[in-house]
C-alpha cells in the first residue's frame, strides 16, 4: 500500500526553510518599502494618543498589596502578580539571594501570520504600544496577547487576528514552541511562539503592515524598532542549517548541555514579598538597598489602539543598560558562537543556553577584575573593528520599564575566547542553535534575539 493510500504524510517539510531563505534575501516588500517604514511608523504614533506616567502604588486601580504576604496582584486574580522568592544555587553565600519577581503562570501567544505575495513570504507585523518601551511604539508580532487578553478578562476589544492561532486548520504551522521569558524577572514564564502561513484573504488593519524577512532584518539594525516578542518568534523560524560540520556533533552538544543541567542544584522557594531581604518598600517603588539590579514601580497608561485604552499596572525597571553578546570564531572555516549554560532563578529547568555575555555592567562596577563575570570586560573593551553587529533593543515592554540591552556579535580569538572554553561555556554553530530552538527551554530569550538577527540575514557570520 502506498503512503498516500495509507494516509501517511512526510514527517518534515523542507519547503518552509526555502521560503524563509527567499524572504530573507528580499530587501523590498510587495507593499511597504523599507525606506518608507519609518514614516509609516511615525504616522501610526501620531494617529493615537499614547502616554505613560509614574504613579504611587496607592493610585493603582484594581491592584493592591495582599495583607500579610505583601503580594502585589490584581483584584481579578488574573494578569500577573509580583511576589518574593528565595533562590540558592550552591553552598557559597554569594549563590543565595532573595528578590521580587513576576509570576504569570498563564501561557500567552506570540504569533506571526505569514503569507506569500509575488512568490515571497511576508509577515504581518503590528505597530504596538507597550508602556515599558522608552519610545512606546515598536514593531510587534501579529498577535501578542496573554490568555487574559484574548479571553477578554479586561472586557476590552477582541485581539485582532487571534483566530488564526487558536482555531485549528486556519493555515500551515511553520513554528509552534513554548519558550521561556526573562529568567531573572519572571518565575517560570512561558509563551507559545507561533508562525502560521495562510492563503486566506487578510483584511489589513491600519496598524499592521506586511514585511519580508529581509526587511525585518534591515530594521533590526535600528535601535528600539523590532520588539522582543517579534524577535523571539522570528528566532523559532525553521531555517535551513548553514553548515554540515561543527566542533561538537549534535549529540555531544546535547550531552554537554544535559550535564550542565544535571550539575546545577537550583532551589527556588516562594516567600512573602513583604519579607524579601535587602529590598525596601516605599510609596512609589520597591528598591534594592544598594541601588542595583532593578526596582518595582507603578504607572498609569493611555493607549488609543490597545484592546483597553487606559489602565494602571506595576512594572519592573532595571538599573542600567544591559550588554548581551555572542563571541564568535571560525573553526575549520565554520562559524561558531560561544554559548553559556546560564542558571537563572526563574527558569523552568535550571539552565538554558545564553549568549557569552548577558549582564548589566553597572551591577558589577563595585567588583574587582577577579570577581567580575567571565568575558564581560573583553566584550566591553573589544576593538570596534571586531564588532559585527551592535544595536540597542528593548526587552519585554509589557512588564519592564525602560529595559534596554546593547546586543552585540563580537569576533573573538584564542586569547579572548579559547577553543577549549572554561566550564559552563561551549562552542555551537548557528545551525545547532536553530535546531535546539525548535524545542522549548533550550535557548533563552536573549540568545533568541541574536538568532533572529542572524536568521533574518541582518548579519552573516
Amino acid at each position: 500500500m502506498s503512503t498516500a493510500a495509507a494516509g501517511l504524510r512526510a514527517r518534515t517539510d523542507r519547503a518552509p526553510a526555502h521560503r524563509l531563505a527567499r524572504s530573507a534575501a528580499t530587501p523590498t516588500g510587495a507593499f511597504l518599502s523599507t525606506d518608507a517604514f519609518a514614516q509609516w511608523l511615525q504616522g501610526r504614533a501620531r494617529a493615537h494618543r499614547f502616554g505613560v506616567h509614574r504613579i504611587p502604588f496607592a493610585d493603582l486601580d484594581g491592584w493592591s498589596f495582599a495583607p500579610g504576604t505583601g503580594t502585589l496582584g490584581h483584584r481579578s486574580g488574573k494578569f500577573f502578580t509580583v511576589e518574593g522568592i528565595s533562590a540558592t544555587t550552591g553552598p557559597d553565600p554569594r549563590t543565595h539571594w532573595q528578590q521580587p519577581i513576576i509570576r504569570q503562570p498563564e501561557v500567552g501567544i506570540l504569533g506571526l501570520l505569514a503569507k506569500e505575495f509575488d512568490g515571497v513570504l511576508h509577515f504581518l507585523m503590528q505597530a504596538k504600544m507597550e508602556p515599558g518601551n522608552r519610545n512606546l511604539l515598536q514593531l510587534s508580532p501579529t498577535v501578542q496577547a496573554t490568555r487574559s487578553n484574548y479571553t477578554k478578562v479586561h472586557r476590552g476589544a477582541d485581539v485582532k487576528y487571534i483566530d488564526h492561532f487558536v482555531t485549528p486548520g486556519r493555515g500551515q504551522i511553520l513554528a509552534d514552541v513554548l519558550q521561556s521569558e526573562h529568567g531573572a524577572w519572571f518565575l517560570r514564564k512561558s509563551n507559545r511562539n507561533m508562525i502560521v502561513q495562510t492563503d486566506e484573504d487578510i483584511p489589513l488593519d491600519e496598524d499592521f503592515c506586511w514585511l519580508t524577512l529581509g526587511q525585518i532584518g534591515t530594521l533590526l539594525h535600528h535601535d528600539n524598532v523590532v520588539n522582543m516578542d517579534a524577535r523571539t518568534v522570528l528566532a523559532c523560524a525553521p531555517v535551513q542549517p548553514t553548515e554540515d560540520t561543527a566542533l561538537l556533533p549534535d549529540t555531544e552538544l546535547r550531552s554537554w548541555f544535559t550535564a550542565e543541567r544535571s550539575r546545577h542544584d537550583l532551589r527556588v522557594d516562594s516567600i512573602p514579598l513583604a519579607q524579601v531581604k535587602d529590598w525596601t518598600h516605599g510609596d512609589t517603588s520597591i528598591d534594592h538597598v544598594d541601588g542595583r539590579y532593578f526596582r518595582v514601580v507603578a504607572v498609569a497608561v493611555q493607549a488609543g489602539n490597545r484592546e483597553v485604552t487606559g489602565w494602571t499596572q506595576p512594572l519592573i525597571e532595571p538599573r542600567g543598560t544591559g550588554v548581551v553578546a555572542f563571541v564568535t570564531r571560525r573553526f575549520g572555516g565554520v562559524a561558531h558562537l560561544l554559548v553559556h549554560a546560564r542558571v537563572e532563578g526563574g527558569f523552568l529547568d535550571t539552565v538554558e543556553l545564553a549568549p557569552t555575555v548577558q549582564h548589566t555592567p553597572d551591577n558589577y562596577a563595585h567588583l574587582g577584575a577577579a570577581d567580575r563575570p567571565l568575558f564581560l570586560d573583553s566584550v566591553l573593551n573589544t576593538d570596534p573593528s571586531r564588532i559585527r553587529y551592535a544595536c540597542l533593543h528593548s526587552e519585554e515592554g509589557g512588564r519592564f520599564l525602560n529595559a534596554e540591552s546593547r546586543y552585540l556579535l563580537v569576533e573573538g580569538d584564542e586569547e579572548t575566547a579559547p577553543r577549549i572554553p572554561p566550564p559552563g561555556y561551549q562552542w555551537a554553530t548557528l545551525g545547532q542553535l536553530d535546531s535546539l530552538v525548535q524545542h522549548g527551554h533550550y535557548v533563552n530569550v536573549q540568545a533568541r534575539t541574536l538568532l533572529a538577527v542572524l536568521n533574518s540575514g541582518a548579519v552573516t557570520l
